[in-house]
């Protein structure tokens, strides 16, 4: 049984860190993303990271202060989030797809999806 699980939200102020978690298992998969999605708005791209080859992609909107890391051995994906803004504010759900995918912004692609985690920031 595929299984993602997130862990690691909360509540933070202004300028604060957070580091989420994506364990997966149940099989192995090529891209691992993180997507957010805000109350009335839709899910937007947040980071992807390739496993094999540990290659990253950030959204500009988190650029520099959002990475995407991954831990091989505890099949893990993490999401360090530092200087957090009240704009962050959203749940966070956990993406992953066996395939190589060439789109990997795009939330429709991805065949397996976490429960989320609820972030929020305070101002």
């Amino acid at each position: 049984q595929v299984q993602l699980v997130e862990s690691g939200g909360g509540l933070v102020q202004a300028g604060g860190s957070l580091r989420l978690s994506c364990a997966a298992s149940g099989r192995t998969f090529s891209t691992m993303a993180w997507f957010r999605q805000a109350p009335g708005k839709e899910r937007e791209f947040v980071a992807a990271i390739r496993w094999s080859s540990g290659s990253t992609y950030h959204a500009d909107s988190v650029k520099g202060r959002f990475t995407i890391s991954r831990d091989n051995a505890k099949n893990t994906v993490y999401l360090q989030m530092n200087s957090l803004k009240p704009e962050d504010t959203a749940d966070y759900y956990c993406a992953a797809d066996p395939s190589f995918l060439l789109i990997i912004a795009r939330a429709g692609a991805y065949n397996y999806w976490g429960q989320g985690t609820q972030v929020t920031v305070s101002s």
